[in-house]
Protein backbone atom coordinates (compact mmCIF):
# COMPACT_ATOMS: atom_id res chain seq x y z
CA UNK A 1 0.00 0.00 0.00
CA UNK A 2 1.37 3.42 -0.96
CA UNK A 3 0.56 6.59 0.95
CA UNK A 4 1.87 10.16 1.09
CA UNK A 5 3.83 10.72 4.29
CA UNK A 6 6.22 13.22 5.83
CA UNK A 7 9.56 11.92 7.01
CA UNK A 8 8.40 12.12 10.62
CA UNK A 9 5.23 10.17 9.88
CA UNK A 10 7.31 7.58 8.02
CA UNK A 11 9.72 7.16 10.95
CA UNK A 12 6.77 6.53 13.26
CA UNK A 13 5.28 4.03 10.81
CA UNK A 14 8.58 2.24 10.28
CA UNK A 15 9.14 1.90 14.01
CA UNK A 16 5.67 0.41 14.42
CA UNK A 17 6.29 -2.02 11.54
CA UNK A 18 9.59 -3.02 13.20
CA UNK A 19 7.71 -4.14 16.30
CA UNK A 20 8.61 -1.13 18.44
CA UNK A 21 6.11 -0.63 21.24
CA UNK A 22 8.00 1.80 23.49
CA UNK A 23 9.00 5.39 22.70
CA UNK A 24 9.93 8.45 24.74
CA UNK A 25 10.72 12.02 23.69
CA UNK A 26 10.72 15.66 24.54
CA UNK A 27 8.97 17.74 21.85
CA UNK A 28 11.20 19.89 19.67
CA UNK A 29 10.95 21.01 16.06
CA UNK A 30 11.65 19.31 13.65
CA UNK A 31 11.17 16.02 15.57
CA UNK A 32 7.85 16.56 17.37
CA UNK A 33 5.45 14.80 15.00
CA UNK A 34 7.27 11.45 15.27
CA UNK A 35 5.78 10.63 18.67
CA UNK A 36 2.49 12.38 17.91
CA UNK A 37 2.09 9.93 15.01
CA UNK A 38 3.55 6.89 16.79
CA UNK A 39 1.10 7.15 19.68
CA UNK A 40 -1.81 6.69 17.27
CA UNK A 41 -0.88 3.05 16.60
CA UNK A 42 -2.57 0.30 18.54
CA UNK A 43 -0.74 -1.36 21.40
CA UNK A 44 2.12 1.12 21.75
CA UNK A 45 3.32 3.09 24.75
CA UNK A 46 4.67 6.60 24.18
CA UNK A 47 5.44 9.44 26.56
CA UNK A 48 6.55 13.01 26.69
CA UNK A 49 9.44 12.84 29.13
CA UNK A 50 10.44 15.86 31.20
CA UNK A 51 13.57 16.29 29.08
CA UNK A 52 15.69 14.44 26.52
CA UNK A 53 18.06 12.93 29.07
CA UNK A 54 15.12 11.37 30.85
CA UNK A 55 13.70 10.17 27.52
CA UNK A 56 16.92 8.33 26.68
CA UNK A 57 17.27 6.88 30.18
CA UNK A 58 13.66 5.69 30.04
CA UNK A 59 14.26 4.07 26.65
CA UNK A 60 17.46 2.44 27.96
CA UNK A 61 15.48 0.94 30.83
CA UNK A 62 12.91 -0.47 28.42
CA UNK A 63 15.68 -1.86 26.19
CA UNK A 64 17.45 -3.53 29.13
CA UNK A 65 14.12 -5.22 29.89
CA UNK A 66 14.24 -6.74 26.40
CA UNK A 67 12.01 -4.26 24.58
CA UNK A 68 12.65 -2.46 21.30
CA UNK A 69 12.78 1.17 22.41
CA UNK A 70 13.04 4.52 20.65
CA UNK A 71 14.09 7.93 22.01
CA UNK A 72 13.29 11.00 19.89
CA UNK A 73 14.61 14.56 20.04
CA UNK A 74 15.82 17.50 18.00
CA UNK A 75 19.54 18.03 17.54
CA UNK A 76 20.15 20.21 20.61
CA UNK A 77 18.27 17.66 22.70
CA UNK A 78 21.15 15.25 22.15
CA UNK A 79 23.31 17.67 24.13
CA UNK A 80 20.96 17.24 27.08
CA UNK A 81 20.94 13.46 26.64
CA UNK A 82 24.66 13.02 25.97
CA UNK A 83 25.53 11.64 29.40
CA UNK A 84 23.53 8.40 29.16
CA UNK A 85 24.12 8.09 25.39
CA UNK A 86 27.90 7.88 25.74
CA UNK A 87 27.68 5.21 28.40
CA UNK A 88 24.95 3.05 26.82
CA UNK A 89 27.40 2.75 23.93
CA UNK A 90 29.54 0.78 26.40
CA UNK A 91 26.82 -1.35 27.97
CA UNK A 92 24.87 -2.27 24.85
CA UNK A 93 21.12 -2.52 24.83
CA UNK A 94 19.95 -6.12 25.40
CA UNK A 95 16.72 -5.47 23.45
CA UNK A 96 17.20 -2.71 20.89
CA UNK A 97 17.60 1.07 21.13
CA UNK A 98 17.40 3.70 18.40
CA UNK A 99 17.91 7.40 19.08
CA UNK A 100 16.42 9.85 16.60
CA UNK A 101 18.33 13.11 16.12
CA UNK A 102 16.38 15.61 13.99
CA UNK A 103 18.95 18.20 12.91
CA UNK A 104 18.01 21.70 11.78
CA UNK A 105 20.28 23.12 9.05
CA UNK A 106 19.43 26.81 8.51
CA UNK A 107 18.18 27.11 12.12
CA UNK A 108 14.51 27.22 11.14
CA UNK A 109 13.51 26.85 14.78
CA UNK A 110 16.71 26.43 16.76
CA UNK A 111 19.46 28.33 18.53
CA UNK A 112 22.24 26.60 16.59
CA UNK A 113 22.73 24.25 13.62
CA UNK A 114 25.13 21.74 15.14
CA UNK A 115 25.87 18.69 13.01
CA UNK A 116 25.01 15.65 15.11
CA UNK A 117 26.87 13.23 12.86
CA UNK A 118 29.78 14.21 15.11
CA UNK A 119 28.01 12.59 18.06
CA UNK A 120 28.00 9.24 16.25
CA UNK A 121 31.78 9.34 15.80
CA UNK A 122 32.39 10.70 19.29
CA UNK A 123 30.22 8.08 21.03
CA UNK A 124 31.15 5.25 18.61
CA UNK A 125 27.53 4.63 17.70
CA UNK A 126 26.46 3.77 14.12
CA UNK A 127 24.32 6.37 12.35
CA UNK A 128 21.92 6.01 9.44
CA UNK A 129 20.67 8.96 7.39
CA UNK A 130 17.62 8.73 5.08
CA UNK A 131 17.11 11.07 2.13
CA UNK A 132 13.30 11.00 1.97
CA UNK A 133 10.21 9.63 3.70
CA UNK A 134 10.36 6.22 2.01
CA UNK A 135 13.92 5.74 3.22
CA UNK A 136 12.97 7.08 6.65
CA UNK A 137 10.45 4.25 7.05
CA UNK A 138 12.97 1.71 5.77
CA UNK A 139 16.00 2.98 7.67
CA UNK A 140 14.35 3.03 11.09
CA UNK A 141 13.57 -0.66 10.62
CA UNK A 142 17.17 -1.32 9.57
CA UNK A 143 18.40 0.66 12.57
CA UNK A 144 16.58 -1.67 14.96
CA UNK A 145 17.98 -4.71 13.17
CA UNK A 146 21.52 -3.31 13.49
CA UNK A 147 20.91 -2.53 17.16
CA UNK A 148 19.82 -6.11 17.83
CA UNK A 149 22.58 -7.69 15.74
CA UNK A 150 25.47 -5.71 17.22
CA UNK A 151 24.08 -5.03 20.72
CA UNK A 152 24.49 -1.29 20.22
CA UNK A 153 22.41 1.85 20.32
CA UNK A 154 21.92 3.28 16.82
CA UNK A 155 21.40 6.88 15.72
CA UNK A 156 18.95 7.76 12.97
CA UNK A 157 19.66 11.29 11.72
CA UNK A 158 16.95 13.28 10.02
CA UNK A 159 17.03 16.92 9.00
CA UNK A 160 14.25 19.50 8.81
CA UNK A 161 13.78 18.96 5.08
CA UNK A 162 13.49 15.17 5.46
CA UNK A 163 11.30 15.43 8.56
CA UNK A 164 8.79 17.84 7.07
CA UNK A 165 8.75 17.14 3.33
CA UNK A 166 6.35 14.53 1.99
CA UNK A 167 6.84 11.75 -0.51
CA UNK A 168 5.24 8.44 -1.46
CA UNK A 169 5.85 5.68 1.08
CA UNK A 170 5.18 1.97 0.65
CA UNK A 171 3.86 0.74 3.98
CA UNK A 172 3.81 -2.86 5.18
CA UNK A 173 2.06 -4.86 7.83
CA UNK A 174 3.87 -4.64 11.18
CA UNK A 175 5.84 -7.54 12.55
CA UNK A 176 3.83 -9.69 14.91
CA UNK A 177 4.75 -8.39 18.34
CA UNK A 178 6.73 -10.85 20.44
CA UNK A 179 6.95 -10.06 24.11
CA UNK A 180 10.54 -10.82 25.09
CA UNK A 181 10.59 -8.62 28.18
CA UNK A 182 11.86 -9.74 31.56
CA UNK A 183 14.71 -9.27 34.03
CA UNK A 184 18.19 -9.83 32.59
CA UNK A 185 20.96 -9.80 35.19
CA UNK A 186 24.51 -9.07 34.03
CA UNK A 187 26.21 -6.67 36.41
CA UNK A 188 29.58 -6.76 34.66
CA UNK A 189 27.88 -5.58 31.46
CA UNK A 190 25.48 -3.02 32.86
CA UNK A 191 27.10 -1.58 36.02
CA UNK A 192 29.56 1.01 34.73
CA UNK A 193 31.96 1.34 37.61
CA UNK A 194 35.57 1.78 36.39
CA UNK A 195 36.45 -1.94 36.52
CA UNK A 196 33.48 -2.97 34.38
CA UNK A 197 33.67 0.09 32.12
CA UNK A 198 37.28 -0.72 31.21
CA UNK A 199 36.22 -4.19 30.08
CA UNK A 200 33.28 -2.81 28.10
CA UNK A 201 35.53 -0.23 26.44
CA UNK A 202 37.38 -3.11 24.80
CA UNK A 203 34.06 -4.57 23.63
CA UNK A 204 33.19 -1.26 21.97
CA UNK A 205 36.33 -1.49 19.84
CA UNK A 206 35.57 -5.08 18.90
CA UNK A 207 32.08 -3.96 17.86
CA UNK A 208 33.57 -1.14 15.81
CA UNK A 209 35.59 -3.62 13.77
CA UNK A 210 32.51 -5.76 13.13
CA UNK A 211 30.53 -2.69 12.09
CA UNK A 212 33.28 -1.58 9.70
CA UNK A 213 33.06 -4.95 7.98
CA UNK A 214 29.26 -4.80 7.96
CA UNK A 215 29.00 -1.37 6.31
CA UNK A 216 31.10 -2.52 3.34
CA UNK A 217 28.20 -4.69 2.17
CA UNK A 218 25.32 -2.69 3.63
CA UNK A 219 22.84 -2.52 0.70
CA UNK A 220 21.79 1.10 1.40
CA UNK A 221 25.29 2.30 0.52
CA UNK A 222 24.64 2.50 -3.22
CA UNK A 223 27.07 3.12 -6.06
CA UNK A 224 25.67 4.62 -9.27
CA UNK A 225 28.23 4.72 -12.09
CA UNK A 226 27.11 7.04 -14.88
CA UNK A 227 29.51 9.52 -16.49
CA UNK A 228 32.89 8.71 -14.90
CA UNK A 229 34.17 12.28 -15.34
CA UNK A 230 32.60 13.41 -12.07
CA UNK A 231 31.74 11.42 -8.95
CA UNK A 232 29.77 12.70 -5.94
CA UNK A 233 29.78 11.14 -2.47
CA UNK A 234 26.77 12.27 -0.47
CA UNK A 235 23.99 11.21 1.91
CA UNK A 236 20.56 12.33 3.06
CA UNK A 237 18.65 15.16 1.41
CA UNK A 238 21.69 16.61 -0.44
CA UNK A 239 21.64 13.45 -2.60
CA UNK A 240 18.24 14.49 -4.00
CA UNK A 241 19.43 18.03 -4.68
CA UNK A 242 22.61 16.91 -6.45
CA UNK A 243 20.77 14.28 -8.46
CA UNK A 244 18.24 16.88 -9.63
CA UNK A 245 20.83 19.21 -11.15
CA UNK A 246 23.47 16.64 -12.16
CA UNK A 247 21.56 13.46 -13.13
CA UNK A 248 24.41 12.16 -15.31
CA UNK A 249 27.17 12.31 -12.71
CA UNK A 250 28.23 9.18 -10.83
CA UNK A 251 27.17 8.82 -7.20
CA UNK A 252 28.06 6.99 -4.04
CA UNK A 253 25.01 7.48 -1.82
CA UNK A 254 25.72 6.52 1.77
CA UNK A 255 22.90 5.12 3.88
CA UNK A 256 25.19 4.77 6.89
CA UNK A 257 27.26 7.88 7.58
CA UNK A 258 29.16 6.32 10.49
CA UNK A 259 31.22 4.18 10.33
CA UNK A 260 32.17 4.74 6.71
CA UNK A 261 32.73 1.91 4.20
CA UNK A 262 36.38 2.63 3.39
CA UNK A 263 36.80 -0.13 0.75
CA UNK A 264 33.64 0.93 -1.05
CA UNK A 265 34.73 4.59 -1.02
CA UNK A 266 38.15 3.67 -2.44
CA UNK A 267 36.51 1.54 -5.11
CA UNK A 268 34.21 4.40 -6.12
CA UNK A 269 37.07 6.92 -6.14
CA UNK A 270 39.02 4.68 -8.52
CA UNK A 271 36.14 4.74 -11.00
CA UNK A 272 35.82 8.53 -11.42
CA UNK A 273 38.20 11.28 -12.52
CA UNK A 274 37.03 14.09 -10.24
CA UNK A 275 35.45 13.54 -6.83
CA UNK A 276 33.18 15.84 -4.80
CA UNK A 277 31.72 15.42 -1.32
CA UNK A 278 28.33 17.11 -1.04
CA UNK A 279 27.16 17.48 2.57
CA UNK A 280 25.40 20.10 4.64
CA UNK A 281 27.12 21.75 7.62
CA UNK A 282 30.40 20.16 8.80
CA UNK A 283 32.94 18.42 6.53
CA UNK A 284 32.13 15.20 8.37
CA UNK A 285 32.43 12.83 5.42
CA UNK A 286 35.07 14.95 3.71
CA UNK A 287 37.53 14.91 6.61
CA UNK A 288 37.29 11.14 7.05
CA UNK A 289 37.69 10.50 3.32
CA UNK A 290 40.70 12.83 3.12
CA UNK A 291 42.16 10.94 6.10
CA UNK A 292 42.00 7.83 3.88
CA UNK A 293 44.37 9.64 1.50
CA UNK A 294 41.69 10.19 -1.15
CA UNK A 295 41.61 13.55 -2.92
CA UNK A 296 38.14 15.12 -2.82
CA UNK A 297 36.67 18.58 -3.31
CA UNK A 298 34.39 19.70 -0.51
CA UNK A 299 34.10 22.72 1.71
CA UNK A 300 36.51 24.78 -0.36
CA UNK A 301 33.56 25.31 -2.74
CA UNK A 302 30.51 24.35 -0.66
CA UNK A 303 29.08 26.49 2.18
CA UNK A 304 29.68 25.47 5.79
CA UNK A 305 26.39 26.94 6.98
CA UNK A 306 22.67 26.66 6.20
CA UNK A 307 20.85 23.94 4.30
CA UNK A 308 21.55 23.30 0.64
CA UNK A 309 19.16 23.33 -2.29
CA UNK A 310 19.75 22.31 -5.93
CA UNK A 311 20.89 25.81 -6.81
CA UNK A 312 23.56 25.95 -4.11
CA UNK A 313 25.08 22.68 -5.37
CA UNK A 314 24.83 23.67 -9.03
CA UNK A 315 26.49 27.03 -8.49
CA UNK A 316 29.24 25.62 -6.27
CA UNK A 317 30.30 22.94 -8.75
CA UNK A 318 29.88 25.01 -11.92
CA UNK A 319 31.42 28.23 -10.55
CA UNK A 320 33.88 26.51 -8.21
CA UNK A 321 33.20 28.86 -5.33
CA UNK A 322 31.36 28.76 -2.01
CA UNK A 323 28.95 31.28 -0.50
CA UNK A 324 27.02 31.81 -3.71
CA UNK A 325 23.39 32.87 -3.36
CA UNK A 326 21.16 30.17 -4.74
CA UNK A 327 18.91 31.11 -7.67
CA UNK A 328 16.25 28.97 -5.96
CA UNK A 329 15.89 31.50 -3.15
CA UNK A 330 12.87 33.73 -3.64
CA UNK A 331 13.25 37.38 -2.71
CA UNK A 332 10.33 37.65 -0.31
CA UNK A 333 9.57 40.58 1.94
CA UNK A 334 10.83 39.95 5.49
CA UNK A 335 8.12 38.70 7.84
CA UNK A 336 9.42 38.78 11.40
CA UNK A 337 7.81 36.26 13.79
CA UNK A 338 5.55 37.71 16.45
CA UNK A 339 3.66 36.71 19.56
CA UNK A 340 0.07 35.69 18.74
CA UNK A 341 -2.91 38.01 19.30
CA UNK A 342 -3.93 37.67 22.94
CA UNK A 343 -0.64 36.02 23.96
CA UNK A 344 -0.30 36.24 27.76
CA UNK A 345 3.46 36.79 27.44
CA UNK A 346 2.94 40.15 25.72
CA UNK A 347 1.63 41.89 28.84
CA UNK A 348 4.43 40.53 30.99
CA UNK A 349 7.19 41.78 28.70
CA UNK A 350 5.48 45.12 28.12
CA UNK A 351 5.42 45.66 31.89
CA UNK A 352 8.90 44.22 32.47
CA UNK A 353 10.54 46.55 29.94
CA UNK A 354 9.66 49.58 32.05
CA UNK A 355 11.94 48.41 34.89
CA UNK A 356 15.10 48.54 32.76
CA UNK A 357 16.27 45.22 34.21
CA UNK A 358 18.64 42.81 32.47
CA UNK A 359 16.38 39.94 31.41
CA UNK A 360 17.78 36.50 30.67
CA UNK A 361 15.52 34.69 28.23
CA UNK A 362 14.95 31.03 27.51
CA UNK A 363 13.70 28.71 24.76
CA UNK A 364 10.00 29.19 23.97
CA UNK A 365 7.45 31.47 22.31
CA UNK A 366 8.45 34.28 24.66
CA UNK A 367 11.92 34.46 23.09
CA UNK A 368 10.23 36.47 20.30
CA UNK A 369 9.84 39.36 22.76
CA UNK A 370 13.49 40.32 22.19
CA UNK A 371 12.50 42.25 19.04
CA UNK A 372 11.35 45.83 18.81
CA UNK A 373 9.18 47.33 20.12
CA UNK A 374 8.90 45.05 23.19
CA UNK A 375 12.68 44.49 23.56
CA UNK A 376 11.83 42.39 26.57
CA UNK A 377 14.89 40.16 26.97
CA UNK A 378 18.63 40.40 26.46
CA UNK A 379 20.03 36.85 26.30
CA UNK A 380 18.99 33.34 25.27
CA UNK A 381 21.31 30.31 25.31
CA UNK A 382 19.51 27.00 25.84
CA UNK A 383 16.72 25.24 27.72
CA UNK A 384 16.79 26.24 31.39
CA UNK A 385 19.80 28.54 31.08
CA UNK A 386 17.91 31.71 32.01
CA UNK A 387 17.70 30.67 35.66
CA UNK A 388 21.37 29.82 36.10
CA UNK A 389 22.49 32.84 34.10
CA UNK A 390 20.37 35.20 36.19
CA UNK A 391 21.90 33.71 39.33
CA UNK A 392 25.44 33.99 37.96
CA UNK A 393 24.96 37.61 36.90
CA UNK A 394 23.47 38.59 40.25
CA UNK A 395 26.45 37.08 42.06
CA UNK A 396 28.99 38.72 39.76
CA UNK A 397 27.37 42.18 40.03
CA UNK A 398 26.74 41.92 43.79
CA UNK A 399 25.10 45.16 44.98
CA UNK A 400 25.17 46.66 41.48
CA UNK A 401 22.78 43.93 40.29
CA UNK A 402 20.25 44.13 43.12
CA UNK A 403 16.80 44.72 41.75
CA UNK A 404 18.03 44.56 38.16
CA UNK A 405 18.53 40.86 37.23
CA UNK A 406 15.62 38.79 35.93
CA UNK A 407 15.27 35.35 34.33
CA UNK A 408 12.16 34.31 32.42
CA UNK A 409 11.27 30.69 31.64
CA UNK A 410 8.19 28.87 30.35
CA UNK A 411 6.34 26.25 32.37
CA UNK A 412 7.39 23.32 30.17
CA UNK A 413 10.97 24.59 29.98
CA UNK A 414 11.06 25.07 33.76
CA UNK A 415 10.07 21.44 34.27
CA UNK A 416 12.56 20.40 31.54
CA UNK A 417 15.66 21.98 33.06
CA UNK A 418 14.81 24.94 35.27
CA UNK A 419 14.26 23.13 38.57
CA UNK A 420 17.90 22.37 39.36
CA UNK A 421 19.23 25.90 38.70
CA UNK A 422 16.38 27.34 40.81
CA UNK A 423 17.43 25.01 43.62
CA UNK A 424 20.96 26.35 43.12
CA UNK A 425 19.65 29.91 43.44
CA UNK A 426 17.92 29.04 46.70
CA UNK A 427 20.92 27.17 48.07
CA UNK A 428 23.41 29.92 47.18
CA UNK A 429 21.31 32.91 48.30
CA UNK A 430 20.76 34.56 44.93
CA UNK A 431 19.28 38.01 44.51
CA UNK A 432 17.65 37.49 41.11
CA UNK A 433 13.99 37.36 40.15
CA UNK A 434 12.72 34.39 38.12
CA UNK A 435 9.43 34.67 36.25
CA UNK A 436 7.78 31.39 35.21
CA UNK A 437 5.54 32.02 32.21
CA UNK A 438 2.87 29.38 32.80
CA UNK A 439 0.62 29.12 29.74
CA UNK A 440 -0.58 25.58 30.59
CA UNK A 441 1.07 23.80 27.64
CA UNK A 442 4.22 23.35 25.55
CA UNK A 443 3.08 26.02 23.10
CA UNK A 444 6.13 26.60 20.91
CA UNK A 445 6.10 23.09 19.44
CA UNK A 446 2.33 22.75 19.08
CA UNK A 447 0.52 22.34 22.42
CA UNK A 448 2.12 19.15 23.76
CA UNK A 449 1.46 17.87 27.27
CA UNK A 450 3.94 18.12 30.14
CA UNK A 451 3.87 17.31 33.87
CA UNK A 452 2.07 20.58 34.57
CA UNK A 453 -0.91 19.96 32.28
CA UNK A 454 -2.55 16.99 34.02
CA UNK A 455 -2.52 14.76 30.92
CA UNK A 456 -0.05 12.32 29.34
CA UNK A 457 0.78 11.87 25.65
CA UNK A 458 -1.46 8.80 25.75
CA UNK A 459 -4.38 11.07 26.68
CA UNK A 460 -4.68 9.76 30.23
CA UNK A 461 -5.42 12.08 33.14
CA UNK A 462 -2.54 12.19 35.61
CA UNK A 463 -0.98 14.14 38.44
CA UNK A 464 -0.56 17.84 37.75
CA UNK A 465 2.45 19.67 39.16
CA UNK A 466 1.59 22.59 41.41
CA UNK A 467 4.29 25.09 40.47
CA UNK A 468 3.88 27.19 43.60
CA UNK A 469 4.28 24.16 45.87
CA UNK A 470 7.25 22.91 43.84
CA UNK A 471 9.00 26.30 43.93
CA UNK A 472 8.37 26.54 47.67
CA UNK A 473 9.81 23.04 48.19
CA UNK A 474 13.00 24.23 46.47
CA UNK A 475 13.42 26.79 49.25
CA UNK A 476 12.03 29.93 47.61
CA UNK A 477 10.11 32.05 50.13
CA UNK A 478 9.13 34.97 47.91
CA UNK A 479 6.49 33.67 45.47
CA UNK A 480 3.67 35.51 43.73
CA UNK A 481 1.06 34.31 41.23
CA UNK A 482 -0.21 36.92 38.76
CA UNK A 483 -2.34 37.29 35.65
CA UNK A 484 0.02 38.78 33.03
CA UNK A 485 -2.91 40.33 31.14
CA UNK A 486 -3.53 42.55 34.19
CA UNK A 487 -0.84 45.18 33.66
CA UNK A 488 -1.26 46.90 37.01
CA UNK A 489 -1.02 43.64 38.95
CA UNK A 490 1.99 42.61 36.86
CA UNK A 491 3.83 45.91 37.37
CA UNK A 492 3.20 45.88 41.11
CA UNK A 493 4.39 42.30 41.52
CA UNK A 494 7.61 42.90 39.56
CA UNK A 495 8.37 46.07 41.51
CA UNK A 496 7.81 44.38 44.88
CA UNK A 497 9.81 41.23 44.11
CA UNK A 498 12.76 43.13 42.64
CA UNK A 499 12.98 45.11 45.87
CA UNK A 500 13.24 42.05 48.10
CA UNK A 501 16.41 40.37 49.33
CA UNK A 502 17.02 36.80 48.26
CA UNK A 503 15.62 34.89 45.30
CA UNK A 504 12.06 35.58 44.18
CA UNK A 505 9.70 33.82 41.78
CA UNK A 506 6.67 35.22 40.00
CA UNK A 507 4.38 32.68 38.34
CA UNK A 508 2.55 34.43 35.48
CA UNK A 509 -0.46 32.18 34.92
CA UNK A 510 -2.69 32.52 31.88
CA UNK A 511 -3.38 29.78 29.27
CA UNK A 512 -2.03 30.14 25.74
CA UNK A 513 -4.55 31.98 23.56
CA UNK A 514 -4.56 29.02 21.14
CA UNK A 515 -4.97 26.31 23.77
CA UNK A 516 -8.34 24.67 23.11
CA UNK A 517 -8.59 22.64 26.31
CA UNK A 518 -8.32 25.82 28.40
CA UNK A 519 -11.84 26.74 27.19
CA UNK A 520 -10.94 30.40 26.88
CA UNK A 521 -14.15 32.33 26.37
CA UNK A 522 -13.86 34.57 23.34
CA UNK A 523 -14.28 38.26 24.06
CA UNK A 524 -15.59 40.79 21.56
CA UNK A 525 -12.96 42.31 19.29
CA UNK A 526 -11.83 45.78 20.31
CA UNK A 527 -12.01 48.91 18.17
CA UNK A 528 -10.51 52.39 18.13
CA UNK A 529 -12.76 55.44 18.43
CA UNK A 530 -11.30 57.88 15.86
CA UNK A 531 -12.79 60.84 17.77
CA UNK A 532 -10.89 59.95 20.95
CA UNK A 533 -7.60 58.63 19.51
CA UNK A 534 -4.80 61.20 19.83
CA UNK A 535 -2.30 59.24 17.74
CA UNK A 536 0.15 58.73 20.63
CA UNK A 537 1.05 55.24 19.37
CA UNK A 538 1.22 53.78 22.89
CA UNK A 539 -0.86 50.79 21.78
CA UNK A 540 1.61 50.11 18.95
CA UNK A 541 4.31 49.46 21.55
CA UNK A 542 2.52 46.22 22.37
CA UNK A 543 3.39 44.90 18.90
CA UNK A 544 0.04 43.10 18.80
CA UNK A 545 -0.74 41.78 15.26
CA UNK A 546 -4.30 43.22 15.02
CA UNK A 547 -3.11 46.77 15.74
CA UNK A 548 -1.85 48.84 12.80
CA UNK A 549 -1.37 52.52 11.95
CA UNK A 550 -3.32 54.65 9.50
CA UNK A 551 -1.46 57.72 8.37
CA UNK A 552 -2.96 61.05 7.42
CA UNK A 553 -6.10 60.97 9.56
CA UNK A 554 -5.96 64.28 11.39
CA UNK A 555 -8.27 65.88 13.94
CA UNK A 556 -9.09 69.55 14.46
CA UNK A 557 -7.35 70.92 17.53
CA UNK A 558 -4.99 67.93 17.75
CA UNK A 559 -1.40 67.35 16.61
CA UNK A 560 -2.07 63.78 15.61
CA UNK A 561 -0.84 62.57 12.20
CA UNK A 562 -2.80 59.34 12.10
CA UNK A 563 -4.75 56.87 14.23
CA UNK A 564 -4.47 53.30 15.37
CA UNK A 565 -6.67 50.66 13.78
CA UNK A 566 -7.63 47.23 15.14
CA UNK A 567 -8.37 44.36 12.76
CA UNK A 568 -11.46 42.74 14.27
CA UNK A 569 -10.90 39.48 12.37
CA UNK A 570 -7.83 38.56 14.46
CA UNK A 571 -8.38 40.51 17.72
CA UNK A 572 -9.46 38.26 20.59
CA UNK A 573 -10.24 41.03 23.04
CA UNK A 574 -7.42 40.39 25.52
CA UNK A 575 -7.67 44.00 26.69
CA UNK A 576 -3.99 44.97 26.90
CA UNK A 577 -4.39 47.86 24.47
CA UNK A 578 -7.31 49.20 26.51
CA UNK A 579 -5.05 49.28 29.55
CA UNK A 580 -2.27 51.25 27.86
CA UNK A 581 -4.50 53.79 26.08
CA UNK A 582 -4.41 57.06 28.06
CA UNK A 583 -7.39 58.55 26.23
CA UNK A 584 -9.98 55.81 26.57
CA UNK A 585 -10.10 55.50 22.78
CA UNK A 586 -10.25 51.69 22.70
CA UNK A 587 -13.45 49.86 23.60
Amino acid sequence: MKVLMSGNEAIARGAYEAGVRFAAAYPGTPSTEILEEFVKYEGVYAEWSTNEKVAVETAIGAALAGEKAMAVMKHVGVNVAADPIFTVSYTGTNGALVIISADDPSLHSSQNEQDNRNYAKFAKIPMLEPSDAQEARKYIKLAFKISEKFDTPVFLRSTTRVSHSKSVVSIEEPEKYKDKTGFFYNTEKYVMVPHCARLRRVEVEKRQQLLKEFVETFPENKMEINNPSVGIITAGMPYNYAKEVFPDHSYLKLGIVYPLPEKLIRDFASKVKKLYVVEELDPFLEDQIKAMGIKVIGKEIFPYTLEFDPGVIKNAIEKNAAEIVSPYKEKLSPRPPNLCPGCPHRGLFYALRKFKAYVHGDIGCYTLSYMKPLEGLHSCICMGASVGMAHGMSKALKDKGKGKVVGVIGDSTFLHSGITPLLDMSYNNSNALIIILDNSTTAMTGMQEHPGTGFTLMGEETKKVNLKVLVSALGIDNIKIIDPLDLQETRTAIKEELAKDGPSVIIAQRPCALFKRANIKAKPALKVDPDKCEGCKMCLDLNCPPISWKKGITKEGSKRKGISFIDSTICNGCGLCQQVCKYGAIS
